[in-house]
């Protein structure tokens, strides 16, 4: 069996680097090559045992090289660019940017939640959604098959590294006492209501994702989503109060037994003891986990439910490389 090839593009920066660590953790053999942009072109990184010399991405990096699959996060406007250039030499990218997620043909992908999406790929670009989402709709898929979602409110508790390199380092100094480069405030000591950059709706983007990304992902484009996106200073895993509204009347044991079943999903809820997920807890680690789950009486068949996840990993790395598994799994089949 031929082992196949893969480029990773933006493998220097934050999620790049994690895409490294989760496919040597998963023995994913390939033949890799991995591309950055020219300031980071050169740049040694330890990969299965030796190192790997990132080379500059360029418009004829996938040419004639025989790629399988690209995995992809340098930003919105380098895949705008690059990934119709994988995707054209034969590649299928898994693109972790906002840039083609909205897109009707191309699919966006959770695994544990709508795998089905990746039978109908035809542009050979698959999306990976926003981080805040993808933790979110894990959870959420197995309540609305059983209770059918009327209404989710999102509040977000967003960690910096979301925000990237500079982001992590504005957290970093501020606790030094230096003032932000990358936030429009200070970090250090303070909650900023505010990520990415404010619509004509008074919805920031990332609300706006959240949004439109959970109706896609669940095939709910009837769903009613409101959202409220918070960067708070936490190095790693982002936190979520998420409320529920359902049209179907609910047993709290249920939703229990059903969050305790579903793949990818650990339910750490024992208030009595002080159990409950925290980012500290998740950091480093790969389920989703929710707890504080409780009925939320102000409204019928309301629930409450708090969940959390790291985002470079779950949210970001190891979705992606779980979607290129999964397409994998069925070439061997």
């Amino acid at each position: 069996m031929r082992i196949p090839r893969i480029a990773v593009v933006g493998a220097t920066g934050m999620v790049g680097r994690m895409f490294l660590t989760v496919l040597e953790e998963h023995g994913v053999e390939a033949e890799y090559e991995l591309f950055a942009s020219a300031k980071s072109a050169g740049t040694k990184l330890p990969f299965f045992g030796k190192d790997y010399i990132v080379s500059e991405l360029k418009e004829d990096s996938f040419v004639d090289k025989g790629f399988d699959y690209a995995l992809f996060s340098a930003g919105g406007a380098i895949s705008a660019v690059y990934a119709p250039l994988a995707a054209a030499s034969g590649a299928i990218v898994i693109d972790n940017s906002s840039q083609w997620r909205m897109d009707p043909d191309v699919p966006l992908v959770v695994p544990e939640v709508n795998p089905e999406s990746l039978k109908r790929i035809p542009k050979n670009i698959v999306a990976n959604p926003n981080c805040s989402t993808i933790q979110a709709v894990v959870p959420l898929k197995i309540l609305d098959d059983a209770f059918r979602i009327r209404r989710i409110v999102y509040s977000t508790y967003q960690a910096v590294s979301g925000a990237g390199q500079k982001g992590y380092q504005d957290l970093e100094d501020g606790l030094c006492g230096a003032l932000p480069k990358k936030f429009p405030h200070p970090i250090a000591g303070n909650c900023i209501p505010h990520i990415d950059v404010f619509l004509e709706n008074g919805n920031t983007k990332e609300e706006q994702k959240m949004i439109d990304e959970t109706k896609k992902i669940l095939s709910r484009p009837d769903l009613r989503i409101s959202a409220t996106c918070v960067r708070v200073p936490v190095f790693h895993g982002h936190s979520e109060s998420i409320n529920v509204e359902f049209e179907r009347p609910f047993e709290i044991d249920e939703v229990f037994r059903l969050l305790k079943n579903a793949d990818g999903v650990i339910v750490r809820d024992d208030p009595k003891n002080n159990i409950y997920p925290m980012p500290i807890e998740a950091a480093g680690t790969d389920p989703v986990y929710v707890g504080r789950i409780r009925r939320d009486v102000s409204v019928e068949n309301g629930l409450n439910f708090w969940c959390v996840a790291d985002n470079i990993r779950k949210g970001a790395a190891l979705n992606a490389v779980q979607i290129m598994e999964h397409l994998m799994k069925g070439e061997k089949q």
